[in-house]
């Protein structure tokens, strides 16, 4: 289709859009997914729930054998699991942006979005920064309910690099969850792709048990698993312990799901019929 047969919204939405216009759309729109929020509290159920449940699951139906084979008890287990359950955070965010996002879709706000003269990437930044204030709330009230089971926090800076790691992760895996949500039918396509995807990482990783006692070519796989290596990463950095190896492998993973993913994100938004 030429340009003259395109609407004037639609023309002049295809029009280059200075980066100070970019921060400002991104900005109006991260107001507008707050206010949405603020208007259905409900849609903050999974991030207050979520470090609840899986907290006192693992802790009080695990904690004791695990803790056994890590030469301590329960207590000693809530040492090991926290960090790992911080690193999930950001996981479990992302899949909920991806489904979302095809809700937008699939209502038609996108179609509005996409006919008003914004940047394209600013739909996408404004819900990945809203889901990040998202799993920093859901981190704080992890880290909550990890005190009141029992939880040590040894070192408070080494902490907060966890929570600054794990938005980072989190933030890569955002991209391809919206990538999902652009492409995906419906909003349950997206959450079964996320399951068939996240939970072998889960369940493959060091982030519930250590791998040690796994069969030897799992423990080849969660040598370079990107959440066993930010679980690992954190609890050095929590509990003291080499980091350098896996905070490597994280950064690299988390570089390269964004340098990839972002582009294909932005481009499926701008292409989508």
């Amino acid at each position: 289709m030429s340009s003259a047969t395109l609407s004037p919204a639609a023309a002049k939405a295809d029009t280059p859009i200075p980066l100070r216009a970019h921060l400002r759309h991104t900005g109006a729109l991260i107001r507008r997914n707050l206010l949405w929020i603020r208007q259905d509290p409900e849609s903050m159920f999974d991030a207050i729930l979520f470090p609840v449940v899986f907290t006192l699951l693992f802790v009080y139906v695990f904690g004791g054998s695990i803790g056994q084979s890590l030469g301590g008890g329960q207590e000693r287990y809530v040492q090991y699991v926290i960090p790992g359950l911080m690193a999930m955070m950001g996981m479990n965010m992302a899949q909920g942006v991806g489904t979302g996002f095809n809700q937008d879709f699939n209502s038609g706000v996108m179609d509005r979005f996409r006919s008003l003269p914004i940047g394209r990437g600013s739909v996408l930044f404004a819900k990945i920064a809203v889901e990040l204030m998202r799993m920093l709330f859901a981190t704080a009230v992890l880290m909550v309910v990890a005190v009141l089971v029992g939880y040590d926090i040894k070192d408070w800076a080494g902490m907060l690099a966890s929570v600054g790691l794990s938005a980072v992760f989190g933030s890569a895996l955002m991209w391809v969850f919206l990538t999902l949500g652009v492409v995906m039918k419906n909003a349950q396509s997206v959450q079964a792709m996320g399951f068939l995807v996240l939970m072998p990482l889960q369940f493959g990783s060091s982030i519930f048990a250590p791998p040690a006692s796994m069969p030897g070519w799992l423990q080849a796989f969660t040598d370079y698993n990107p959440l066993s290596t930010l679980a690992d990463t954190a609890r050095g950095l929590m509990e003291g312990g080499p980091v350098a190896h896996d905070l490597w492998v994280t950064v690299i993973w988390s570089v390269g799901l964004t340098v990839v993913m972002a582009p294909v994100a932005i481009h499926k938004f701008r292409t989508k019929s």
